[in-house]
């Protein structure tokens, strides 16, 4: 505990200040795509807040909008005229008592389809600040690619198995193309278990090698010993980076792309963790992030800055799990609605939310524990 306390007191002077920033910078923006398109729409928005709990600065605009600042910066929310709280449940009391140009102003009161668009928006406007960022960051300073040349292969390792040898150059895996070494970790640490059918040029041959990968214990970015799927090689240090200056249309296209394959690898990685096949010490959470933003504040703001981008990909991504009380579990309800033509019944929506909330506080729980257990290591 001694040593966490001192760990602690040498985060909070860089790791703070940075942590604030990347949660401040994605929260903003998804609460700012709620409220955008609600207003749009004619939806009275009562709070927008940064954080939870008691204020601790905030201003009322024209339009009634409370924004504020709270004490505990680990999210945020916009209540909407007829929300019951901040989850944004249905009051359904205080709707009995609204006039007919108070419920025109609620969110209960607009078309099913502009609800799903309100709800949506908060989710896609975090895709939209990681596209923008990566863009940004492609523009500036291009892209570097490590040409993936095999340097060593690992004694043990499914290569070795599979039959890889130094020298040989990764063309494919699965029939998509491989131009960057950096590529590999990002496939490869969301296939356990899975067939990789690996594309190599050997003497200036074309082979295909299938490969299984296994899990190894090797450091990550910050030099932490972590258990992740593997192939069992490394880069060969006679390979030099390539730098590769793009235009506005390609640094668009790249962003986009950097987008997706986060998406996907996401996916991928959660299926590998429901199948048990990977360790669930891979899942982080809030301490995870804040230890994260210490180490890539070090390297530097454009770091910081991409490390927001990927935070707000993945807020987007678990923001539409269909799970109430997120996002994605009121576009359940509303794509319901739309298909029975009336709304779910209020015990249904409202075991659905109490369900929800226990999921959703038990995940917390579970990577708080999952980061001081495994990346913290305070046991």
């Amino acid at each position: 505990m001694i040593d966490a306390l001192r760990g602690f007191i040498e985060w909070v002077p860089l790791g703070l200040p940075a942590f604030l920033f990347v949660i401040t910078v994605v929260v903003f923006f998804h609460e700012l795509g709620h409220f955008s398109v609600a207003r749009y729409f004619g939806v009275k928005v009562e709070t927008f807040s940064i954080g939870f709990g008691p204020e601790i600065v905030g201003w009322t605009d024209k339009k009634g909008t409370r924004w504020k600042i709270s004490w505990l910066p680990l999210g945020g929310y916009v209540k909407f005229f007829g929300d019951a709280d901040a989850a944004s449940r249905p009051d359904r009391e205080g709707e009995k008592a609204m006039s007919a140009t108070e419920r025109s102003e609620s969110l209960l009161g607009k078309p099913v389809f502009q609800r799903i668009a309100v709800s949506a928006a908060g989710p896609f406007a975090n895709f939209i600040l990681a596209i923008v960022i990566f863009t940004a960051l492609f523009w500036a300073f291009g892209r570097v690619s490590i040409p993936p040349v095999v340097g060593v292969v690992l004694p043990g390792g499914a290569a070795q198995e599979a039959g890889i040898k130094p020298g040989d150059l990764i063309r494919a895996i699965n029939g998509k193309p491989i131009d960057d070494f950096q590529r590999l970790p990002e496939i490869v640490s969301v296939s356990a278990g899975d067939d990789l059918a690996v594309t190599v040029m050997r003497g200036g041959q074309s082979l295909i090698v299938h490969v299984t990968p296994r899990i190894m214990r090797l450091k990550d970015v910050f030099g932490d010993l972590n258990k992740t799927p593997a192939l069992g090689i490394q880069l060969s240090n006679k390979v030099k980076p390539v730098h590769v200056s793009l235009n506005p249309v390609q640094a668009f296209g790249a962003a986009c792309g950097q987008t997706w394959d986060i998406v996907t690898g996401s996916l991928r990685g959660l299926r590998q963790m429901v199948l048990g096949r990977t360790d669930s010490s891979q899942m982080t959470g809030t301490l995870g992030v804040a230890r994260a933003s210490q180490k890539i504040a070090q390297q530097g703001l454009l770091a910081l800055v991409s490390l927001a981008a990927v935070i707000s990909v993945s807020l987007g991504l678990v923001n539409l799990f269909p799970i109430p009380v997120l996002d994605g579990g009121h576009l359940l309800y509303y794509g319901c609605e739309a298909v029975l033509g009336r709304p779910l019944g209020e015990r249904v929506q409202e075991a659905g939310f109490r369900l929800g909330l226990v999921l959703i506080v038990g995940l917390v729980i579970f990577s708080v524990w999952n980061d001081i257990v495994h990346h913290l290591n305070l046991f």
